[in-house]
């Protein structure tokens, strides 16, 4: 196995027994970090403070992570215009806060038979939210909803 030392120096190729030998000189554990290589890599450690700094930097990389919130409004065919752009106030502000927003309009009892009135409202909260959104999935029936999903356009600005 390839050796590396205690202060980090290549020790070289040594036998397994040699390995420990020099790791319990040391007072420390030998830990084998690449046990696919040809051959072994092991190294000269204290394993605790090891797994403590492993962990450490994994929760580093999760705290890096950005978790994408997906908020909804909902509408019906017969929802008025006031109304209407109220909701997009509160669609505009989340999409400036980073997060993607579905808009379903539900149909109830006989408004079904007329979607084109769903698909031009949905055309519309596209066409005033265009400067801050794209449309990430595109109007489409499903069951008795009609939904399309609005992903940032450009970069969100930090949460408070």
């Amino acid at each position: 196995m390839r050796l590396i030392g205690p202060n980090g120096e290549n020790v070289g190729v040594v036998t397994i027994e040699e390995a420990r030998h020099i790791a319990h000189e040391a007072e420390l554990d030998l830990v084998e970090v690449a046990p696919n290589s040809e051959p072994p890599v092991c190294r000269v450690m204290d394993f605790g403070k090891f797994i403590y700094e492993r962990t450490k930097k994994e929760r580093e990389a999760r705290k890096a992570q950005t978790k994408i919130e997906v908020k909804e409004i909902r509408l019906r065919p017969k929802t008025n215009e006031h109304h209407r752009d109220l909701k997009v106030r509160d669609a505009r502000r989340w999409l400036q806060e980073g997060m993607k927003v579905k808009v379903r309009i539900r149909f109830r009892g006989r408004e079904i038979t007329y979607p084109e009135i769903a698909l031009s409202d949905l055309k519309e909260v596209a066409e005033e939210l265009a400067d801050v959104a794209i449309v990430e999935q595109a109007p489409a029936l499903e069951g008795r909803t009609m939904l399309m999903v609005l992903a940032p356009g450009k970069a969100p600005k930090p949460k408070k």
